[in-house]
């Protein structure tokens, strides 16, 4: 069983930055950051491997967020910067159970947690 809190989120101009924090409970291999607009479907952010060695990016944030992770304090972390109000969404993380290659997809995941909000106004 593994257990996801995330914190973090709030409302925040554009143009500024924010980071979110994810604390892990329980074994998780890769750890992955998604969102969710208003309307939107929920939609892949960034990931991270165990180690941290390997990271991935959605098209939409790569160059202004970056993962990253503390596996001593069981922690994943998602630092955002320059954002948008097109960033506005619930943020949700989530963590593999499973090894092998990190990926984007929602159903690679097997655990997730309830989500912060961010909104970035213009």
């Amino acid at each position: 069983q593994v257990h996801l809190v995330e914190s973090g989120g709030g409302l925040v101009q554009a143009g500024d930055s924010l980071r979110l924090s994810c604390v892990v409970s329980g074994r998780a291999y890769h750890v992955g950051w998604f969102r969710q607009g208003p309307g939107k479907e929920r939609e892949f952010v960034a990931a991270i491997s165990w180690s941290g060695f390997k990271t991935l990016y959605g098209d939409s944030v790569e160059g202004r967020f970056t993962i990253s992770r503390d596996n001593g304090k069981n922690t994943v972390y998602l630092q955002m910067d320059s954002l948008k109000p097109e960033d506005t969404a619930v943020y949700y993380c989530a963590a593999s159970t499973s090894p092998g290659r990190v990926v984007p997809s929602r159903s690679a995941y097997d655990y997730w947690g309830q989500g912060t909000q961010v909104t970035v106004s213009s």
